[in-house]
């Protein structure tokens, strides 16, 4: 099982093989930390997308392109449901993980960061986006060592904390 870590930190700035990021279906970036990876990766990442994703991806799945001028060398670009719009089906956030350790795998990624995915704009309840979150990634059969959650906030961070307490993973 891979080692997690819950931290308090910009997703854009660490040093990790891939950065996940909470995409939405065009694939053209937008706000939140999909602006977020868009600005600090460079032109090459919107690029890549229009090039990899001429029609963009369906809800729940995952794909990848460069990091641009991002630490990582790469971007998995997992597109959660949006709760707000009535997407109120789990599997499909738990998709957004297990498709995107899937690709990391695919890609030969030994170390990830994962935002909280569909926990902002699109709505999700907090709690259970973490626990929908901790609970792919541990179970997920994964060649990929080190698992970070990157949290805006110390509020998230508390959050996930609890639910990785609640499912008794042991996490730094």
């Amino acid at each position: 099982m891979a080692q997690i870590e819950i931290v308090r930190a910009d997703i854009t700035t660490l040093d990790v093989d891939a950065v996940v990021n909470a995409a939405n279906n065009r694939m053209r970036g937008g706000g939140g930390v999909d602006g977020a990876i868009h600005r600090a990766g460079g032109p090459e990442i919107l690029e890549d997308c229009i090039k990899r994703f001429p029609d963009g991806l369906a809800t729940g799945d995952a794909g990848w392109t460069t990091g641009g001028k991002m630490p990582s060398t790469w971007v998995i670009h997992a597109v959660g449901p949006n709760y707000s719009a009535g997407q109120t089906d789990r599997s499909l956030l738990a998709s957004c993980y297990r498709r995107s350790l899937e690709v990391a795998d695919e890609l030969g990624v030994k170390s990830i960061a994962f935002p909280i995915i569909s926990a902002g704009v699109y709505g999700w309840p907090v709690e259970d986006a973490a626990a929908a979150a901790l609970e792919t990634t541990s179970a997920q059969e994964t060649d990929v060592e080190k698992i970070v959650f990157a949290a805006f906030s110390d509020d998230m961070v508390n959050v996930l904390r609890s639910e990785a307490e609640k499912l008794g993973l042991t996490v730094e």
